[in-house]
């Protein structure tokens, strides 16, 4: 097997037109921390970008990031942490859940991915604050797209195209993200004892008032042990985050209280404890347990998502938390995870989109791990893919194909 490790964009190039003129398929990596997601890899070469690091351009006036795609997202953090600045899409860390060490992730995987954390609620994904990329199509083509500017895109951004993609339509080399700053300070109320019909209702209207929430999850009691070292352990926990200057958090939070004084009983998380809890919900930490059993990530309308968990608790042993005001459920299953069956059960309670993300090679092998699109979508991913990579040379198979 040949590993291409190029230092420069020039370098991924060459890399990627010798995998083109060989017709060999190449296995596109980062740092790895999210190889565990997809089809396994169908190829014997591969082009590992963790050498192409390094910040390009920073102008925190200008509330702008550039960077080379193997650069360590933690890195970038930490940079922007200095000038109280984020990424305001806060990307999740796969790495815990996969059995991977925290802070392996690289830019150019956040795009891949196209990650978000909890706040996608307000600030969306990273599809929604890319301005610009570099990268090498698979047809051995370097081409860039967006600039360095929120108004400099015309046409087709194929920027945002790159999102969610997985490697399999280029293989990017420089990506331009849009950065915000951070918030003062938050704080989160905690509603204690509800049910998950409950949650949704109380989710619902905390989103629906004046409060600015910037995150809504529910724990259910069989969770709540796994987050805090265990301060939430013993009832259900619905979460609601604030953030912002400290006497808005402080007037918000007094009136979101009130508004919700009838659901359950009431706790208040201080900064550095509702820090820390929204980001081991971000990182799926309750189910980071080292294990291969099966992980099911489900986006679907937050009014459904509990309604579909109690169907297939009737059927299968499974544990469940809820992100995006119960838009995104985390599905961890003993058994099997009966793709065709979970699936089948979301369409009857409103549709939506199941990804397997962790299970051992041989399952994820077997099944469709990323939700199978609808026939015309399907064909337009096919024209898109036959524009971008015809030879099938980049990540060949890890989108279900």
């Amino acid at each position: 097997m040949t590993t291409f490790t190029p230092d420069t964009a020039d370098e991924t190039l060459e890399a990627i037109r010798w995998a083109v003129s060989e017709e060999t398929p190449l296995e596109v990596l980062g740092q790895g921390s999210k190889r565990g997601i997809g089809r396994p890899a169908q190829t014997e070469h591969a082009v590992d970008l963790s050498r192409l690091t390094g910040v390009t351009l920073y102008e925190p006036e200008e509330l702008v990031l550039s960077a080379r795609a193997g650069t360590p997202l933690a890195e970038l953090q930490a940079l922007l942490a200095q000038h109280r600045q984020e990424f305001a899409f806060e990307p999740m860390d796969y790495g815990p859940l996969l059995g991977v060490e925290p802070g392996r992730g690289t830019i150019g995987g956040v795009l891949a991915a196209n990650l978000a954390g909890p706040r996608r609620l307000k600030a969306g994904a990273a599809r929604d604050h890319i301005l610009g990329v570099h990268a090498v199509s698979g047809r051995g083509e370097a081409f860039k797209s967006g600039g360095r500017v929120v108004k400099n895109v015309t046409g087709y951004d194929l920027s945002k195209a790159m999102a969610g993609s997985w490697g399999t339509l280029a293989v990017v080399t420089d990506v331009t993200f849009k950065v915000l700053p951070a918030a003062e300070t938050e704080a989160t109320l905690v509603l204690r004892g509800l049910t998950e019909e409950q949650a949704a209702e109380a989710m619902a209207i905390a989103m629906g008032s004046s409060g600015e929430v910037a995150g809504a999850a529910h724990l259910p009691e069989s969770v709540t042990s796994r987050v805090l070292d265990g301060a939430l352990a013993g009832q259900g926990s619905t979460l609601l985050r604030l953030e912002g200057f400290g006497p808005s958090v402080a007037y918000r939070f007094e009136r979101l209280a009130a508004l919700l004084s009838g659901h359950g009983t009431h706790e208040r998380l201080e900064e550095e404890q509702s820090r820390r809890v929204w980001r081991e919900i971000r990182d799926c930490l309750p189910f980071a347990d080292g294990t291969q059993r099966p992980v099911w990530r489900v986006s679907m309308a937050p009014s459904d998502g509990h309604r579909m968990v109690m169907a297939l608790r009737m059927g299968a042993a499974v544990d469940a938390f809820y992100d995006w005001q119960g838009g995104l459920v985390w599905l961890r299953m003993e058994g099997d995870p009966e793709a065709d069956a979970l699936r089948h059960l979301i369409a009857r309670h409103g549709g939506g989109h199941a990804t397997l993300v962790r299970a051992a090679p041989s399952v994820r092998a077997a099944v469709p791990v990323f939700q199978p699109q609808p026939p015309a979508l399907a064909a337009l991913s096919q024209r898109l893919k036959d524009q971008f990579d015809p030879k099938g040379i980049l990540n060949p198979g890890r989108l279900n194909a």
